[in-house]
């Protein structure tokens, strides 16, 4: 066996650490997932940058219909770089607690330790961080119109406190609801 192979993850047996964003759209998980990335380090997985990424100039919408694929790419990635014993930062914001048990099982699965990052400002400030972010996008924002924002906020299942309790304490504080992304 050789040097590498020795002291990485895969062959000491313990994996890294999922840190999985939830929260609605506007929320700062995208803020958090970089700051995750800089200060553990992590391998950060933004499903919305490769969306823009595979098809620049795209409207969200249109690039909507690949997420899942895209979001099954990432994963594969994700379970690779856990069982190699580094950090993953998965950005895609897991609105259903469906979602989050699923990823959450699989990565313990591996041994990996998972932190759910549950960020959840109040409507108001959704609005305006939103009116915001649509005034000025970058190339990896979606801009999202005020009344899908609307349907899609009703949408979200924040996670409840016995789920909450399944997930390893954050190493890290996530920022309050009322601080800026």
């Amino acid at each position: 066996m050789s040097g590498d192979a020795a002291t990485s993850g895969e062959a000491a047996g313990t994996a890294g650490t999922l840190f999985l964003t939830c929260g609605r759209q506007a929320a700062g998980k995208t803020t958090l997932a970089r700051r995750l990335e800089r200060e553990r380090p992590a391998l950060r997985l933004t499903a919305d940058d490769w969306l823009h990424d595979l098809q620049p100039g795209v409207p969200g919408a249109a690039l909507d219909v690949r997420r899942e694929d895209v979001e099954a790419l990432q994963w594969q990635v994700a379970t690779r770089v856990l069982r190699l014993g580094a950090d993953v930062v998965l950005d895609w914001g897991l609105w259903s607690r469906e979602e989050r048990d699923r990823y959450r099982n699989e990565a313990r699965a591996l041994g990996a330790g998972v932190v759910l990052c549950v960020l959840d400002p109040p409507l108001p400030e959704l609005r305006r961080r939103l009116a915001a972010r649509n005034a000025a996008p970058d190339r990896h924002t979606f801009v999202i119109p005020p009344a899908e924002f609307e349907y899609w906020a009703t949408r979200f299942e924040a996670p409840t406190p016995e789920e909450l309790a399944l997930f390893d304490a954050p190493p890290v504080p996530v920022p309050s609801p009322s601080s800026s992304p």
